[in-house]
């Protein structure tokens, strides 16, 4: 009872309580006191934690800093505060000149303790094919107060959210390492915390096309085979790798790297429908046939103003869906994604479920919708980039649009105005217009 919400907001509250309090002992030291940096690659890294502090001062971190903290940022993403503060702590030591350990062969540090250590882990033990690999996401109890977070299929050692964690952290790390920073100007600057308004996006939106700018699949993937030579001679992992060969490994780097690099790269992130608070299905939905070989752009009309915030998305998913289910009578919102100016889809009926935004035309393609009137402006670039350098290549990776698709826009098949004339335009100059 009484405790904080698990909100990057209580992050940073604790961090400058303890910056003032406690200067000689950092929030990332004491994630690691808490369990945070526990595998043996981490360990290998930062070496053994710190003391910890008061009971009552235990008992509060660890609500928020235990090995497993999952926190709800301000844009809606759900980050893993252990890759994040392990990466953070590794840009401070890197900024300080502190003496990491040396590897033969050699890692980075900041890779090492984020994401190369877990890749290497998760694709090691589903070598055989199975277990999960990668994901899943999950969602929250409550947006407002989360306190229990609930992953939405079977975990992998790289769920959705040490995934966000691990890319934050590799990218606050690196701006920690560049000049001194205090932790929680670090985080607000990042994640946009206690500002979470609608006057432009938080850097946060940005991770994964941030991260791949920085670490390429070929560099991830060498960077994933030199760890899994570390996690060879270490005590706790050798037996893992005893009976796997160079070529294998080799092999298992290639793979991790390269599905890592599809999911949280190039394929956008899809905010889940407990996420944005929606109604249950009415009925039984009915299967589509992938692939599909078609895409029909939408815009709202109604909401007629994007929406640049999670919160604003989440709310004007929710008045699309009471107006579809209750107003016009469908079992659903009508959409398979809108598309926010928050930087996120918002999932609809998704990938694999028939929907109802292109009448004769459902079960033959997608139906995506940007939030917002676009008759006479057009959605920011990043916005309009979302679909057509995101989304619409993702689907034909992950073999759920043919390769050779085709993109209409709603007005070709039927009497609308749909999706707005510039809107219109636009698609015309995209791939698969026809």
């Amino acid at each position: 009872a009484g405790l904080p919400p698990l909100h990057m907001d209580s992050v940073v509250e604790l961090t400058e309580a303890l910056d003032s309090s406690n200067p000689n002992l950092t929030v990332p030291e004491l994630a690691r006191a808490l369990g945070a940096c526990s595998t043996p690659g981490c360990r290998a890294v930062l070496g053994e934690p710190p003391p910890v502090l008061s009971h009552h001062q235990w008992v509060l971190l660890t609500h928020l800093l235990h090995r497993d903290a999952v926190v709800l940022a301000p844009d809606g993403s759900t980050v893993a505060l252990a890759p994040l503060l392990a990466g953070i702590e590794v840009g401070q030591k890197r900024g300080s000149g502190w003496p990491f350990p040396t590897f033969e062969p050699p890692v980075d540090p900041l890779y090492a303790v984020t994401i190369t250590e877990a890749l290497a882990t998760s694709f090691l033990l589903a070598r055989d094919g199975d277990g999960a690999t990668l994901g899943p996401a999950g969602c929250w109890d409550d947006v407002d107060d989360p306190q229990n977070y609930t992953l939405l299929g079977p975990p992998s050692p790289v769920p959705d959210a040490v995934a966000n964690g691990a890319m934050d952290g590799v990218l606050l790390g690196t701006q920690a390492a560049q000049a001194p920073i205090p932790l929680a100007a670090l985080l607000r600057g990042y994640y946009g915390t206690g500002n979470a308004t609608e006057q432009g996006r938080p850097r946060s939106s940005y991770r994964r096309k941030a991260f791949g700018a920085l670490m390429g699949p070929e560099a991830l993937e060498q960077e994933v085979e030199a760890m899994l030579r570390v996690l060879r001679v270490l005590a706790p992992t050798r037996e893992l790798l005893e009976e796997v060969g160079e070529e294998e490994a080799a092999g298992i780097a290639r793979r991790a790297a390269r599905d890592f690099t599809q999911l949280y790269v190039e394929c956008p992130p899809i905010v889940p429908r407990c996420m944005w608070g929606a109604r249950p299905y009415r009925g039984t939905p009915k299967a589509l046939t992938l692939p599909l070989e078609s895409v029909f752009i939408h815009h709202t009309l109604s909401p007629s103003a994007p929406c640049h915030s999670f919160r604003s998305c989440s709310g004007a998913m929710r008045s699309m869906q009471r107006f579809h289910q209750d107003t016009r009578g469908w079992d659903d919102i009508g959409y398979s994604f809108m598309v926010g100016s928050d930087g996120y889809l918002y999932q609809g009926r998704g990938w694999h479920w028939v929907g109802a935004h292109t009448k004769g035309y459902n079960s033959k393609g997608y139906g995506v919708g940007y939030v917002g009137d676009f008759t006479s402006a057009l959605p920011d670039a990043d916005t309009i980039a979302l679909v057509r350098d995101q989304l619409l290549p993702c689907a034909v990776s992950t073999g759920r649009l043919r390769h050779n698709y085709t993109l209409r826009g709603h007005r070709q098949m039927g009497r609308t105005d749909c999706p707005g004339n510039s809107l219109f335009r636009e698609i015309g100059t995209w791939s698969g217009f026809k």
